[in-house]
């Protein structure tokens, strides 16, 4: 099948007790990939995700309770993007356990689940390029044998959750598995096929913890941080939040069905993750052993591509020749064909390439090789390999982000906001966001 994956992720493979835990991100095998993704693969659509969204408004209330009682009205300094990611954590662990993992409440590290993965990610970015690294020192089983591993502290904790439910349905075999959360629906995926393996339960939460937070985060950081540098952008975006607000269109915590009416609020989200892409490394995928032509040069099988959206998001076409500007205005202020152009260029790949990562199979037949490039939305992946969570964070950022700036005002702690600055990893992670929070009044 076209997805042969490099080994960039096998890196990304946890383990536990020396064995591998492979995720629907992370293997590499084909069959695997849809037997664990095809059983779930519902729980992660729009209206599923939406049908649970309650349980994302009772994480907002927590959030903006800490945020009052730690920061408002006060002179404290709030080191917000870190804030941004409890939230995200935190709404991840009610959808898929229906409580949340702890992070707003302790107001730091769960577990030791943030620190584990920063550390993940900052290592492997760099083992990813040379893989044989992570074999020889990470996963060689003869190294296990002599010195026993930890199992990761994401998977020991997602483990540890599913079994508690388990536990739970086996004191009350009488009880039923309610569509609660996304746990009850793993566990009732497995109830209908026996032939999926019992370790698929623990690789399912395993990636819902993983990738609950950091691509939510770094996104919304993007948003906020663009904003308070650009004030004019900022004023623009109260405006519509207060004319929605005399007009009754919207609730305490913006629902996703509201959020969906106010184009400019949408306009900067698109333009914050255009400018700001989650991720610094491109997805990796090897030529099949016959080749392929990808605009207009053969490439020999085993060859290794990807696409950096960092780069690509930048291109003059179709941005214009402001495109590194942050300008929510150039999604509203165009015909519909310029802006569905805009919104498919997020990435924007060539025809082949695209082809390549989209194909069932290792055939091509292009009918426009004239037009070198055809637009492809990557942010969250594509085709069957798109990232099933890619709901979840969107939901998410349309919500909190109206809801945040209708109830505070926002200021930098540090003139211009200087103590930001980005850090190019696997994830392009954001630290000093720091802000003063006021409380705030509708149209003030």
């Amino acid at each position: 099948m076209w997805t042969i994956q490099s080994d960039f992720y096998r890196v990304l493979t946890f383990s536990a007790g020396g064995k591998l835990v492979r995720t629907i991100f992370s293997t590499q095998d084909g069959h695997q990939h849809r037997t664990l993704r095809k059983p779930i693969a519902n729980l992660y659509s729009m209206s599923y995700i939406a049908s649970h969204e309650k349980l994302v408004d009772q994480t907002m209330a927590h959030f903006f309770r800490r945020l009052d009682e730690l920061f408002v009205d006060t002179d404290g300094v709030c080191d917000f993007g870190t804030w941004i990611q409890y939230f995200a954590w935190d709404v991840i662990g009610n959808l898929t356990f229906s409580k949340p993992l702890g992070f707003l409440e302790r107001g730091g590290d769960v577990e030791n689940i943030t620190a584990s993965i920063v550390t993940f990610f900052g290592i492997n970015a760099m083992i990813t390029q040379m893989p044989w690294l992570d074999y020889f020192f990470f996963k060689n089983p003869i190294l296990h044998k002599v010195k026993k591993e930890k199992a990761s502290p994401v998977v020991t904790f997602a483990m540890a959750r599913a079994n508690e439910r388990l536990e739970e349905l086996e004191k009350n075999k009488e009880k039923t598995i309610k569509d609660r959360d996304f746990l009850s629906g793993f566990i009732n995926a497995l109830s209908k096929d026996p032939s999926i393996p019992k370790s698929a339960l623990t690789a399912w939460a395993t990636s819902n913890v993983t990738a609950g937070s950091d691509t939510t985060s770094i996104l919304t950081r993007s948003v906020f941080y663009q904003l308070l540098t650009h004030p004019d952008k900022l004023r623009c975006l109260m405006d519509e939040l207060d004319q929605a607000e005399r007009e009754g269109r919207l609730s305490e915590y913006v629902s996703w069905q509201e959020a969906q009416q106010l184009p400019y609020l949408d306009a900067v989200i698109k333009e914050a993750g255009r400018l700001h892409p989650p991720f610094g490394l491109h997805l990796e995928r090897h030529v099949p052993p016959e080749g392929a032509v990808i605009c207009g040069a053969h490439l020999p099988g085993g060859t290794m591509v990807g696409i950096n959206s960092w780069a690509i998001h930048r291109r003059e076409d179709p941005f214009g020749n402001d495109a590194d500007e942050f300008r929510p205005e150039r999604w509203l202020l165009c015909d519909e064909a310029q802006r569905r152009k805009m919104g498919r260029a997020l990435m924007t790949v060539s025809e082949s390439l695209l082809q390549f990562l989209w194909s069932s199979a290792y055939t091509f037949n292009l009918t426009k090789s004239s037009d070198c490039f055809a637009p492809l939305f990557l942010q969250f992946g594509a085709g069957r390999r798109v990232c099933l969570g890619k709901h979840i964070s969107i939901l998410e950022m349309y919500k909190l982000i109206p809801s945040i700036f209708r109830r505070y005002k926002l200021e930098f702690a540090v003139p211009d906001g200087r103590s930001y600055h980005v850090h190019n990893r696997w994830f392009v992670h954001q630290t000093g966001l720091d802000v003063r929070f006021k409380k705030r009044t509708a149209g003030t």
